[in-house]
């Protein structure tokens, strides 16, 4: 289970070392092998191996008639590429992910569950500060999330 937030730091080829933390259990599930891919937010998405194989064959097994459905099929089967942890924890992502994610050397990594979203710092505390704006002007709560209301 992935969780929390960590800052990190891109260096100028696009390496970024993971989180102490996270690497056993990364070569423990997918044997340090990963799959990077892109979100509609703007943001990657960053999948141990096996994880993301479980996603795609739902992603895959969705109706491809549907436009939606072929959208999000595009996007994220379409951009996932296979990166490998090397012995000091990095990963290089591939400059086409960093331009679509818009990330510069300063990086918000989120801990996701079973994956990572990966934000530029900047563009996330905008996301985030716009997002707690949002639910401090409303009070009602779907009923999934009234059991965790404080």
């Amino acid at each position: 289970m992935f969780r929390g937030a960590t800052k990190l730091t891109l260096d100028d080829k696009g390496r970024m070392v993971l989180p102490t933390r996270y690497r056993e259990r990364l070569r423990e599930r997918g044997e340090g092998r990963l799959v990077v891919t892109v979100d509609r937010d703007q943001c990657l998405l960053i999948y141990p191996l096996p994880d993301w194989e479980s996603t795609e064959r739902r992603l895959m097994g969705l109706p491809s008639f549907n436009a939606q459905a072929r959208r999000l099929q595009r996007l994220m089967v379409g951009y996932a590429t296979e990166l490998e942890l090397d012995g000091h924890g990095r990963v290089l992502l591939p400059a086409e992910h960093r331009e679509f994610a818009k990330l510069g050397r300063s990086a918000m990594l989120i801990g996701q569950g079973n994956r990572f979203e990966l934000w530029d710092e900047q563009r996330w505390n905008e996301r985030r500060d716009a997002w707690l704006a949002t639910e401090q002007s409303s009070t009602d709560l779907p009923s999934e999330l009234e059991s965790l209301a404080l």
